[in-house]
């Protein structure tokens, strides 16, 4: 269940993400599904080999170059998805940004278990 409501997540954060930015576009909720699945299955497998590979160059930047690897990962979904469209490098960075931020926000409100949390905070006793 945790990784369906993961997909379904990443595909509501694309969409948003498509209806902030002008340089991304999404041609349904099925284009969109099937990018949160790839998304979710490249950030799993592909990017950590990235991260490896890249180590010393991201180090070097004191890890800024991981913005650029998580562009690199949206923009390769958008060119594998058919009808998930992504300009150019730049919209894919932004474009990662904002999928990372809603993703995280999304995924903060909503359990593993599908239920919606309520976060409240109270003092200690």
């Amino acid at each position: 269940m945790g990784f369906l409501l993961r997909v379904v997540v990443n595909a509501l954060a694309i969409m948003i993400a498509a209806s902030i930015l002008p340089g991304i576009a999404v041609d349904g909720l099925v284009p969109a599904l099937a990018a949160g699945l790839l998304l979710g299955l490249v950030n799993a497998f592909v990017r950590p080999v990235l991260l490896i590979l890249t180590l010393p160059i991201t180090l070097l930047t004191l890890g800024l170059f991981l913005l650029v690897l998580n562009g690199l990962c949206f923009w390769l979904v958008a060119s594998l998805v058919k009808g998930f469209h992504v300009a150019g490098f730049g919209s894919a960075l932004l474009g990662s940004l904002v999928v990372s931020a809603v993703s995280w926000i999304l995924t903060a409100l909503v359990s593993d278990s599908g239920k919606v949390v309520v976060i409240t905070n109270r003092p200690p006793r």
